[in-house]
């Protein structure tokens, strides 16, 4: 790849073999078909490249989307303070009861770009998962040089046709691409967070690893207040100012993991058809993390609510797909410092054997889009548990008896697939004294009487949720993350951080929130505990967040 950017340092290593006749005959007659064709819709961002494969006899193309980190071509864009500002503006919904200004199809995403085996941004191919018995998912993955190694990155859909999950996973995957680092932008401020002062995010406010991470990662240097650290610019939608974001806080796999004084992963980072809806989306992942995190990690029961009384059919009628394969699908009201609905989901196997459990939640304004999301993550897990955990079933094992042994994303939730480890999860799933179906609260009762997703603007969406976090005595601060290539679409991405909520992790060793003060005080803060947490109070089985 270097050879090709930069033009140097190559030599033929012979004769091409397929130079014969054929080849030319077929590559001019390949381009008096195109000399005829009609011009290219100028809706369309990318032009097509055509592939002519003299082996394999075929013909293929593909828009060609430019690289906005080519070291030949690229100009990229100085990131400054003054390009941080945010102007919310109106975003009309595109119809009631969504929390989008414009439905997927509505992009007019050629997958085909960003999806090829040539230079496709988010990998070679869409793979559809054809034997799934609840959702019609996608799955993808792409690679990234990070030094020395290349870093595979996997994206997905979850709708209710292969059609939707396609689009909704090359959009998550660009999501994901933009998310990881600074594309098309010139990062220019390096400094210490003591030059700084107050107005930058402190990193301490995120959280950091603990002195024995470092001392058993001695290539990774802990961060102090003098160290200094390339910095991007975000926007305080609590005091209408830019601050300072720490590089790694806000793009969560710099190269280099001597830079990554904390991993950083997607929490909080998301895209909308308008900076309104991205934000919104962005926060809503946030306040869903920290308050799953804090019932985790506290062991805090919480009130179970029936999926019966959903106002979905297709909600109702996938809880009893997932019992017809041998789970119970099982939600709760995990509200604890904010009044936005937050759901937890369960698949808890009826038997209680291998794939036993997996978990996934949900955050919205609205009640039933909240429950809709923790559905969709266990309906779309739930089926693929017992073959994932049987194919490193001796791993997982061993994990559930060494926590030192979980180090990646996966392995978080795959570990709850051994049945011993349920034990964990007994505080939400089996309190005491018994809990009674009847003591199960309505999905209706998660509402929240000053905004509940229904009005016609998300701008009106976000401002309450914002508010309702900046009451509290946060900030939130919104990182623009918008690569070249989703501009091009109309799409928009930004990072959102709640310095002082709590962190999601992943990897035994790098678990920040169990060391925070919230995690200890948020309890008592909510009315939920008499008294402040202790070490011997916390959970002492990992997360197993997907």
């Amino acid at each position: 790849r270097e050879g090709l950017e930069l033009r140097g340092g190559t030599r033929e290593a012979g004769p091409w073999p397929h130079l014969v006749p054929f080849a030319a005959q077929a590559v001019a007659a390949l381009i008096a078909s195109r000399a005829g064709a009609p011009a290219r819709d100028a809706r369309r961002p990318f032009p097509d490249v055509w592939l002519v494969d003299v082996q394999r006899l075929t013909v293929r193309h593909h828009p060609l989307v430019p690289e906005p980190d080519c070291p030949e071509c690229a100009v990229p864009e100085p990131v400054t303070a003054e390009g941080a500002a945010l102007v919310l503006r109106a975003a009309p919904k595109y119809r009631p009861g969504v929390s989008r200004v414009r439905p997927v199809d509505a992009y007019g995403l050629e997958v085909d770009a960003f999806a090829n085996p040539h230079w496709g941004a988010v990998g070679p191919s869409v793979v559809c998962d054809v034997t799934s018995p609840t959702t019609s998912a996608t799955v993808g993955c792409f690679s990234s040089r990070s030094g020395d190694y290349l870093r595979e990155t996997f994206w997905g859909g979850h709708a209710d046709t292969y059609h939707g999950s396609t689009r909704i996973g090359v959009l998550e995957g660009l999501e994901r691409y933009a998310g990881m680092r600074a594309r098309g932008r010139a990062v220019t401020l390096t400094a210490t967070l003591s030059e700084l002062g107050p107005d930058a995010v402190d990193p301490r406010e995120t959280g950091l690893y603990t002195d024995a991470f470092h001392a058993q990662n001695p290539w990774v240097p802990p961060f102090t207040p003098d160290r200094r650290i390339p910095w991007v610019w975000g926007w305080s939608l609590r005091d209408a100012r830019p601050r300072p974001v720490p590089e790694v806080l806000a793009y969560y796999h710099k190269p280099g993991i001597e830079h990554r004084f904390v991993q950083e992963s997607s929490n909080g980072c998301a895209s909308g058809g308008s900076l309104e809806e991205a934000v919104l989306s962005g926060l809503m992942e946030v306040l869903e993390r920290d308050a799953f995190l804090l019932a985790w990690h506290g062991m805090q029961p919480l009130p179970e609510i029936d999926p019966a009384t959903s106002r979905d059919p297709r909600t109702r009628y996938m809880v009893e797909r997932m019992a017809l394969y041998g789970y119970r699908a099982r939600f709760f009201d995990t509200r604890i410092s904010f009044p936005v609905p937050v759901v937890t989901g369960v698949a808890e196997r009826f038997d209680g054997g291998p794939a036993r459990m997996c978990f996934g939640a949900g955050a919205s304004l609205d009640p039933e889009a909240a429950l809709a999301a923790a559905l969709c993550e266990i309906a779309t897990d739930s089926v693929q548990l017992l073959q994932r955990f049987r194919r490193d079933e001796r791993d997982y094992r061993a994990m559930a008896d060494d926590f030192t042994r979980i180090t990646s994303l996966h392995d978080h939730p795959l570990v709850y697939a051994v049945p011993e480890m349920g034990r964990f999860a007994d505080f939400l799933l089996r309190p005491g004294p018994a809990r009674r179906a009847a003591d199960r609260v309505e999905v209706a009762a998660l509402r929240w009487d000053r905004a509940d997703g229904s009005g016609p603007d998300v701008r009106d969406d976000l401002l309450a949720a914002v508010d309702a976090v900046t009451s509290a005595g946060f900030d939130v601060v919104v990182v623009d993350q918008t690569a070249p290539e989703q501009r091009a679409l109309g799409l928009h991405t930004v990072k959102v951080l709640v310095p002082g909520l709590l962190p999601l992790d992943f990897g035994w060793p790098r678990q920040r929130a169990r060391h925070l003060p919230r995690t200890f005080t948020a309890l008592r803060e909510a009315g939920l505990r008499p008294g402040d947490l202790t070490e011997a109070d916390l959970n002492p089985g990992p997360h197993p967040f997907p």
